[in-house]
């Protein structure tokens, strides 16, 4: 099993550390770099700074949001960062959410697994340099009637073949992953219900396709706390805010896939009463009312020990890159998550 780091959205506070991050990972081995949008920072110019001041870590968008570009620019933007950093770029893509994608980019949220089939397959298309010609329900290129004519990427990526990602939650958008995509992105992983809630689907669309989940990169993001295992409480304590704003407060009051998620881990009525204290502004009441075990299994918390048997849980369910979003209130405190994750690696015999 490989590591990954995840870096996040800048602005979120940690800025001047995060080319520090990136560098000891570097330095480290780690496997790969993922950068995060929303509304705020794009991941393209924080990754294209990243691969620049680094040397062996592969660079990675995660996610590049499917409703802010047109899949055209999409490929344009993954060939020239695969370039620059002498193929080490990996794209993740996803739909975001309906706030974001109606709120932020006007772009109706609806149909998401046939939006995102058509935009797979037009930026594959166009990253194999073929002439773009394509005829969908939600793209047809070029327009018809007009002066378009099919065009083909002038910019040469490294690879022949940049590896396709796709973040997925839902049982049919991990089915389609598995069948479209080279790897699944995922949030809010716990290894005891991992197999029921993403590795059954990703398996199922693997095998649509003809395919097994030989070579397909499981990814999940946990964030990382070290400490002694007697203060594990006081660890999970520091990722109340982050759980509570993705399962109570993302998406929309009906159409929330975290919320979702954590629901088909079992936690239906904890989940509900975290997004009623969230979305009434009970922000606090919402973080409260978390279960401290939710919290347990979806981080990596306590002494080296302990997070090498949690790694060796994750790589025996099917995860292959375990993505790390170290926490700290310093930079050296991150940098020391980093060390002490490579350590628990080697000490789950991983490495």
């Amino acid at each position: 099993m490989r590591l990954g780091i995840n870096l996040g959205y800048w602005g979120a506070g940690m800025d001047s550390d995060n080319l520090a991050v990136a560098q000891e990972a570097d330095r480290l081995g780690y496997s790969v770099c993922w950068a995060a949008e929303a509304y705020g920072s794009d991941a393209a110019t924080v990754l294209s700074w990243v691969a620049a001041q680094t040397e062996r870590i592969d660079i990675g968008s995660a996610i590049f949001q499917i409703p802010a570009r047109t899949p055209a620019m999409t490929a344009m933007t993954a060939s020239t960062l695969d370039s620059l950093s002498g193929g080490r770029f990996r794209l993740g893509l996803g739909v975001s959410g309906p706030q974001v994608s109606e709120g932020w980019y006007g772009v109706k949220f609806d149909k998401p697994l046939a939006r995102t089939r058509e935009y797979v397959d037009i930026v594959r298309k166009a990253m194999s340099r073929e002439r773009l010609s394509y005829e969908g329900e939600h793209w047809t290129l070029p327009l018809p009637g007009g002066p378009g004519k099919p065009l083909k990427l002038t910019v040469h990526p490294q690879r022949e073949h940049i590896p396709l990602y796709i973040a997925a939650i839902g049982p049919k958008n991990l089915q389609q992953t598995g069948e479209i995509a080279d790897g699944a992105l995922l949030i809010f992983p716990s290894a005891d219900h991992l197999e029921e809630t993403a590795i059954a689907h990703l398996r199922a669309g693997r095998e649509k396709a003809g395919k097994t989940l030989e070579g397909f990169d499981v990814c999940p993001t946990l964030p990382l706390a070290v400490g002694a295992d007697k203060d594990v409480s006081a660890l999970a304590d520091m990722f109340r805010p982050y759980t509570a704003l993705y399962v109570g407060g993302m998406g929309s009051p009906k159409q929330n896939f975290y919320n979702q998620l954590a629901q088909r881990m079992g936690y239906g009525k904890e989940a509900a009463e975290i997004q009623g204290k969230y979305l009434s502004g009970d922000k606090e009441g919402a973080a409260a009312a978390i279960p401290e075990e939710l919290i347990d299994q979806t981080t990596l918390l306590g002494s080296v020990e302990r997070i090498a048997e949690r790694m060796q849980a994750y790589a025996a369910v099917g995860v292959t890159t375990l993505t790390l979003a170290p926490a700290g209130f310093t930079l050296e405190d991150r940098l020391a998550s980093l060390r002490a994750g490579t350590e628990a690696l080697e000490r789950a015999g991983l490495a």
